[in-house]
């Protein structure tokens, strides 16, 4: 299974960009699917995820202003991110859940900066 994720790019504060992932291989079912984020020197953290079913699930920081969609028959999970804080500058990493297995792509960056 191989993740790729597109969208990411530079942004001013208060801006907005959308960021796209597309599973593709050996794929059935995807179950879960989400973003985390991650900044050099910390642990990755849990940005959102959305089941199958669209029940999604936000980290506190951005609630209110990502929203994380999927489209189950592209096997594509998409976030939306509205008004952005220079503290939102890492490295984005999709990941998607399939019989248990867990599977991640390899990163892309967002800066927010003026």
């Amino acid at each position: 299974v191989q993740l790729v994720e597109s969208g990411g790019g530079l942004v001013q504060p208060g801006g907005s960009l959308t960021l796209s992932c597309s599973a593709s291989g050996s794929i059935v079912i995807i179950a879960d699917m989400g973003w985390y984020r991650q900044v050099p020197g910390n642990q990755r953290e849990l940005v959102a995820t959305i089941t199958r079913g669209g029940r999604t699930n936000y980290a506190e920081s951005v609630e209110g202003r990502f929203t994380i969609s999927r489209d189950n028959t592209k096997n594509t999970v998409y976030l939306q991110m509205n008004s952005l804080k220079p503290d939102d500058t890492a490295v984005y990493y999709c990941t998607c859940t399939i019989y248990g297995d867990v599977y991640w792509g390899q990163g892309i960056q967002v800066t927010v900066s003026s």
